[in-house]
């Protein structure tokens, strides 16, 4: 005689869905908390090169950005038509570029100053001996990680 086991299957309850909007709500306010645009007003006009060999820039939060061109119509009263070079938002010379740099690398943290990088959005018009002087003043405060900036070309 075999004894036979009767086996009390429950149905397994369905998951509630009451709770989704909820969750919704909660990534979309912590994604919207966290994401950090950035707008900058530029005040050079820029137009940069083509290259066959682009790469993707590094992390924004251990990029320093410096733009080349000549000054917008509305600052050539003050700057003239000579290229310049825009650091947060202000005209400078290159003169100036390495102690901006130094200062923002002094507000980075200690663990980004070592991977820091400088990336150039540099006019397709401007001078070489003016790129030469840039990079000279980045060697002066021993940054040497540079990035050039520019539109790759699509190759057919």
């Amino acid at each position: 005689m075999s004894f036979r086991k009767t086996m009390n299957r429950e149905k397994i309850p369905q998951v509630s869905t009451a709770s989704l909007p909820d969750i919704v709500f909660i990534l979309l306010f912590f994604f919207m908390t966290v994401t950090v645009v950035k707008n900058t007003d530029y005040l050079v006009d820029y137009a940069l090169p083509y290259a066959q060999d682009a790469e993707a820039l590094a992390p924004p939060d251990r990029v320093i950005e410096l733009i080349v061109g000549q000054p917008k119509q509305q600052f050539r009263s003050k700057w003239g038509k000579q290229a310049r070079v825009q650091l947060n938002g202000k005209l400078m010379a290159v003169k100036d570029v390495g102690n901006f740099v130094l200062s923002e690398l002094g507000k980075m943290p200690e663990y980004l100053q070592r991977v820091a990088v400088v990336s150039l959005k540099i006019d397709e018009a401007v001078p070489m001996g003016m790129v030469a002087d840039l990079k000279e003043q980045l060697k002066n405060v021993q940054v040497y990680k540079i990035h050039y900036v520019t539109h790759e070309v699509e190759e057919p």
